[in-house]
């Protein structure tokens, strides 16, 4: 049981990095392909939030 929540906070940590590159990059050039990377990045973040924030309602 304590590997799983190591892991799963792992791979969380990770996703956490790659949606913010994605915003980051994403902001760097104006058009609708970056504003896409962009939005991605930000549905990621908002969904590792939830996932974050669901255990402890």
């Amino acid at each position: 049981m304590m590997e799983n929540n190591a892991v799963k906070n792992i791979i969380m940590a990770i996703l956490f990095f790659v949606f913010l590159g994605l915003i980051i990059v994403g902001q760097k050039t104006v058009s609708v392909a970056n504003l896409g990377m962009e939005f991605i990045g930000l549905a990621g973040l908002l969904v590792l939030l939830y996932l974050y924030n669901r255990k402890y309602k």
